[in-house]
């Protein structure tokens, strides 16, 4: 099944931390096909007095499922150095990667909603999920570029960074 993640760091050395999560995907059985570029972006959320965060988004390929896949990217946070018990929700973290969208799933549990609720929402989302496929839509069949374009100019600054990420192998 194709999917979408959003990666995000905020604590070191960002870049890299983005790659190592990119590195780590494949052993846990999923395949990297796309990297959007890399984008220095606002703190949005509960904790605004923080660092910049580096967030790209990735185009992945998997034989697992919602939760197997949720799994898949909490261990590597964990081996990334994230705090899953402690951390301040929305506070700094090295490495954040959230399952936006999993093919056309329509899917609800009590750790994991799909899609994702904010990828309507976040600028800092919409805009190297697009980059990868201007097409995307929610399998209600809302188009993200639609919802790019109704977001207020104002506030949360997303700004291009760097090249896309390496893809493994």
């Amino acid at each position: 099944m194709i999917g979408h993640l959003g990666l995000g760091s905020n604590v070191g050395d960002r870049r890299a931390n983005l790659q190592a999560a990119v590195d780590a995907l494949p052993a846990h059985g999923v395949e990297v096909l796309a990297s959007s570029a890399t984008y220095d972006t606002e703190p949005v959320g509960l904790v605004l007095d923080q660092p910049a965060f580096l967030n790209a988004c990735i185009r992945i390929e998997t034989q697992l499922g919602p939760e197997a896949l949720l799994d898949a990217c909490k261990a590597i946070e964990r081996d990334l150095g994230r705090d899953l018990e402690g951390g301040v929700r929305h506070g700094p973290r090295p490495i954040d990667i959230d399952l936006l969208l999993l093919g056309d799933l329509d899917y609800a549990s009590k750790r994991l909603v799909l899609p994702h609720e904010q990828v309507t929402a976040r600028r800092f989302v919409l805009i190297p999920l697009l980059e990868l496929d201007f097409e995307l839509a929610t399998p209600d069949g809302t188009r993200l570029s639609d919802c790019l374009a109704v977001l207020p100019v104002a506030g949360e600054a997303v700004r291009r960074e760097g090249d896309p990420l390496t893809l493994p192998g």
